[in-house]
């Protein structure tokens, strides 16, 4: 199955949103880390262990945002990689088309709501 299984103007609402995300994305990684630059320029590298354990708790959740950002840009990526591919919109654990309000919903969604109830049942069962 193929990506034209999805209308056109599917297809370029969904492209609008994952670039407009992209964006957004990319403006919160700089705006982050920018941030994060200033209050770790104005910190002193002295202090006592309340400090010190600030400054750690600080650049933890830095680095947990941070990585949950690459994260939404490499599923944002992956999903414009689909449109080129016209494998946009198929489910990859049903091979069927995902719903289009699900996809314009979540754009970069690899998982139709049949699907996702699949692989989240795997899980559990392997969880085990």
């Amino acid at each position: 199955m193929s990506s034209k299984t999805i209308s056109q103007q599917t297809l370029l609402e969904c492209r609008k949103k994952l670039l407009a995300l992209k964006q957004d994305v990319l403006n919160r990684v700089r705006s982050s880390a920018q941030q994060y630059s200033l209050s770790q320029a104005s910190r002193t590298t002295t202090g006592d262990e309340i400090d010190q354990s600030v400054t750690q708790l600080e650049e933890h959740n830095f680095l947990v945002s941070q990585d949950r950002l690459r994260h939404q840009l490499v599923e944002i990526e992956m999903a414009l990689s689909r449109m080129e591919n016209g494998t946009f919109g198929i489910c990859e654990e049903t091979e069927e088309t995902i719903e289009v309000d699900r996809l314009l919903a979540i754009p970069w969604t690899r998982l139709s709501i049949e699907g996702a109830e699949l692989r989240e049942a795997m899980s559990h069962r392997f969880a085990r």
